[in-house]
């Protein structure tokens, strides 16, 4: 992977900056589970907030998302 997994909020947003592809995204998701692990978060909630609504994703995107998440959860174990 070309990009590490980001350890703070600052650095995911900062991936903002970088384009868009398969690594990026996955990069972030990983930040993403990091940061929910290291403030006590479980997966429900992670995939709870991955669930609400907003206006970026609709909810077949944010379903898809949500077991995307799942599963990099339990392949970070």
């Amino acid at each position: 992977m070309n990009y590490q997994i980001p350890t703070s909020y600052q650095e995911i947003v900062a991936l903002r900056q970088q384009p868009v592809d398969e690594e990026l995204v996955a990069s972030a998701i990983a930040g993403v589970i990091t940061i929910a692990r290291s403030q006590g978060k479980s997966l429900e909630e992670v995939t709870a907030e991955v669930l609400a609504d907003d206006c970026l994703l609709d909810l077949t995107q944010r379903r898809w998302l949500s077991d995307l998440v799942s599963q990099a959860w339990r392949s970070l174990l």
